[in-house]
Parts: C-alpha cells; structure tokens; sequence
C-alpha cells in the first residue's frame, strides 16, 4: 500500500500536465496547483513514510512509469508551446506546472533510477536527466558526490555561509568537470565515454523538441532545462548546506553519518518526491530502495519540507538566518562526539 501512496502523489501531476499539454484548459494550472498549495497542506495534515521496511518489487515498476512519462511530458510539452493558438497564460502555467514536477519529481525519480542495479533502470535515469540537459549529473552525482559528499573534493557541498546564487554556477561547472575527470581516470579502451551519451540524448532531445514545436518548442524546453538545473542543484544545496565531514588523525575524513545530510520528513512532499527528503540513509546506504529508507537517529531535520526550503534558499539573507546557525549546531555536536584527539 505505501507504494500506492507514492504512486498518487507522483502520478496525479503528470496526468494532470500531459493533459494541460495536449488538451489545454485548466489541466496545467491543476497540475501546478497540487504540487504547490495541495503538497503545502497535507504535509501538515498527515504523517511521513516510516521506512525501514522491505522494499516492494513495485518500487521500480512506478519509477519506470515516471521516466517513461517524464519523456512522454517533455515531448507534448514541446508541441504544446509550438501552437500558435494558445494563450499566453496557458503556456505560462504548463511552464510553471512542468518545471515544478521536474524538480519535485523527475529530478528525485530519476536519482533513485541511476542508483539502482539493473543496466536498463540506469540508462533511463541517465535519459531522464539527459533529456534536461544535465546528464553529467549521472557521473558527478554517482562518482563525485556520493564519494567526496561533505568534503572540499565535492562541488555539490556548500560552504557554511555559501549563498545559493554563488552555489549554484560554481556547482554547476565543478561537477561537470569533476565527473569528467572522474570517467577519464575510469576510461578503459574500447568503452565509449559516458559524456558522449549524455550529449548525444541532450541534442536528440532539442532536435524533437525543434521537430514537434518549432522555434517555440526548443526554446520552451531550454527554459524548462534551465529551470530543472536550478532545482537539481538546488536540492543538494538544501539538503547538504553546512555540513562537514571532520578530519581524523590518520589524515582521512570520517565516514559519512547522519548528521551529513538534512532530511524534511513530511508526508505528501516525501511521497511525491520519492522519498528524497530521507537524504542522510540514501547517503549511508545508496543502493537502498527509495520506499525502504528511514530517518536514521541524529539525522539534522530541515524547520520546512523541500520544496518551501528551496524557495528560501533563494533568498539568501533569510536562508542564512534560518539555516546558519541549525548547521552551526550540528557541527558542534559532531565535534563533541568525536574524541578529544580525533577533532
């Protein structure tokens, strides 16, 4: 049953988008509408995912149906906005409706996706966020981030009074370069790098796009492109912000532990985000599946779900107020915990 949860809060935004796509009317703005004002009340009215349970075996049946329609929604997206007929206002919430559910859902789908053993499951999570452009993520997130996460050797960690507009470019490039040098180092002969792939699904995803809507339609998902990068650097800003991995004696870095990542266990956001706000058991334990991961014992937890942090975060000024001392605090209890020679 509580895959079923998952599956309504996920699945009922892509109907109601592929419908404002392809049917126009008020489909986009409903869809817009339950992953904003719906998500922001049942989150206080409802309890989170327990976790720790066994996974189902329909955990990866929905989230092969959420990147498969994650292609479908791209694709109408961009023939959508190549119909002169349509208002301004229409292409404006499908816009707004898209990008929500890139960042809130796409981009969470397709991060389990990549995580998870099966080759075909993989290469979908690599066409997903291909599609968006950002296919380097699949290297630099896997390599990089989950290696080096809370450490200067990750881009994707911010600095403790970081703002997210500094972040975001700096983030941006060093993971794409880190994931690059990271496959080169990995290179065998004969094996294609993965960089190509992830440039070869970009360009066929703006020839479809151009082919299906036009001027128009390219530009459309450009933009969407842009929005989904923001909201996937975004969530690592959030969800990392502060944090720090302490230096030991023997001159490595402690292993990762709960108090590296902040968690938002709410109830609908954490089903409709694929349980991505149960950061710091993904980040001890990668290979567990999304509907089995708990909130481990002294794990940081954020004062507001995902999706209200981000829109914090970029406001810098009250992010620090809010966030700046909360890290400060699970620093200091890390450094406590530690013994006296080892901090």
């Amino acid at each position: 049953m509580h895959i079923a949860r998952y599956a309504i809060a996920s699945g009922v935004p892509l109907v109601l988008l592929l419908a404002g796509a392809l049917f126009g009317g008020v489909w986009a703005g409903l869809g817009l509408l339950w992953l904003t004002c719906v998500a922001a009340s049942l989150d206080h009215l409802l309890t989170p995912p327990v976790g720790g349970e066994d996974p189902s075996p329909s955990a990866d049946q929905l989230s092969v149906l959420l990147g498969a329609g994650h292609i479908l929604l791209l694709l109408a997206a961009a023939w959508s906005f190549g119909l002169p007929d349509r208002s301004w206002a229409a292409h404006l919430l499908l816009f707004l409706g898209i990008a929500s559910f890139l960042g809130q859902v796409s981009h969470p789908n397709a991060h389990e996706l990549i995580h998870r053993t099966p080759r075909a499951l993989r290469r979908l999570g690599l066409a997903v966020y291909s599609s968006m452009l950002f296919g380097h993520h699949v290297s630099a997130h896997r390599l990089v981030h989950h290696a080096h996460v809370g450490t200067e050797k990750d881009p994707n960690t911010p600095e403790m009074g970081e703002s997210f507009w500094t972040y975001l470019p700096r983030a941006w490039i060093g993971s794409y370069r880190a994931g690059l040098a990271e496959e080169r180092r990995r290179a065998k002969p004969g094996r294609l790098n993965p960089y190509i792939l992830y440039a070869a699904y970009g360009a066929a995803s703006l020839i479809f796009a151009l082919l299906l809507g036009g001027m128009a339609g390219m530009i459309g998902i450009l933009l969407l492109c842009a929005a989904a990068h923001i909201q996937i650097l975004g969530s690592d800003y959030i969800q990392h912000y502060g944090l720090r991995r302490l230096n030991l004696p023997n001159g490595r870095v402690e292993p990762v532990a709960p108090h590296h990542s902040w968690n938002a266990p709410r109830w609908f956001t954490s089903f409709l985000m694929i349980n991505a706000p149960s950061h710091s058991d993904h980040h001890m334990h990668p290979d567990i599946p999304y509907d089995a991961l708990t909130i481990p014992d002294g794990a940081p937890i954020l004062p507001y779900s995902m999706p209200i942090m981000a829109v914090i975060a970029t406001m810098p000024r009250h992010w620090h107020r809010i966030m700046d001392k909360r890290a400060e605090k699970v620093m200091e209890r890390a450094r406590a915990a530690l013994p006296a020679e080892e901090t």
